[in-house]
């Protein structure tokens, strides 16, 4: 898994950890970073070695978005070569916010531009308390188009408005206080506080913690009306009637572990 040139990717005890790892440009990505984030992602969502993938990043910048590089690139695509080239970093995206395993980005620095996208498809965000965010794409005469539907959903229609327009720094403890992360911790406990919720969802049925994925993705917005408690209803019978499913309730009954944690034993 580590034949990458921008990433380093380990897998242990159940938990994967993808790190963007180009550090001296601040984890700005290009297209191989695009494209090797989407490939990671498809393998260790077919992987039964993994139930939890960590986002991290080496360095003291999390992501700082685009690499210049790959801008100056961009500026002499015409619009079809620009059609595809923002294809490629949307279907990135797509690919991590759809990842049936649960995603952490573990944030141990600062965030900008396209980096915001990258928190945002995540499941849970965990920031330490000196990092600072930015949507700036404004200041180059540009939008946050590609990121915004996964922006929006997790920082919330008006801060949006606010952050896209202004393209104003704001920090750690703005981003928790708009709910774009989960917590705000010190760089010391950063790595001890993703542990410990990678260790929560390891413990869970793998099975259960993809359906509640789809629940989520599925329900969010939608207007509760007879079509949409139907589909609940079948979910959660869906789920009694598998093994997994049987096989919990059957080990709570029996005050035993579930067979998922039988190599815990």
């Amino acid at each position: 898994m580590n034949n990458y040139k921008n990433l380093l990717v380990t897998i242990e005890n159940y938990v994967a950890t993808v790190t963007l790892n180009r550090p001296e440009i601040r984890n700005a990505f290009n297209d191989k970073t695009i494209s090797e984030l989407t490939s990671v992602f498809k393998q260790l969502s077919q992987s039964d070695d993994v139930r939890v993938i960590v986002l991290a990043a080496a360095g003291k910048a999390f992501c700082a978005g685009a690499d210049l590089n790959w801008m100056r690139a961009m500026a002499d695509y015409d619009y079809q070569e620009n059609l595809a080239d923002a294809d490629t970093l949307a279907q990135m995206l797509k690919t991590i916010y759809d990842c049936p395993k649960p995603t952490i980005a573990a944030i141990q620095g600062d965030v900008y531009a396209g980096g915001i996208g990258l928190v945002a498809v995540c499941d849970i965000a965990i920031a330490v308390k000196n990092a600072n965010f930015c949507l700036s794409e404004v200041r180059l005469g540009l939008a946050p188009a590609t990121i915004s539907p996964y922006v929006i959903k997790a920082l919330g229609a008006r801060a949006s408005q606010r952050y896209f327009l202004t393209a104003e720094v704001f920090n750690a403890k703005k981003a928790r206080q708009l709910g774009f992360v989960h917590e705000r911790v010190s760089e010391e406990s950063l790595d001890d506080t993703v542990a410990r919720l990678c260790a929560k969802i390891v413990d869970n049925s793998p099975d259960a913690v993809k359906t509640c994925k789809r629940l989520l993705h599925d329900i969010e917005g939608k207007r509760i009306n007879d079509e949409l408690i139907a589909d609940t209803v079948k979910e959660i019978a869906d789920i009694r009637a598998s093994e997994q499913g049987k096989e919990g309730v059957q080990a709570f009954l029996q005050k035993r572990k579930p067979d998922w944690l039988a190599d815990k034993e």
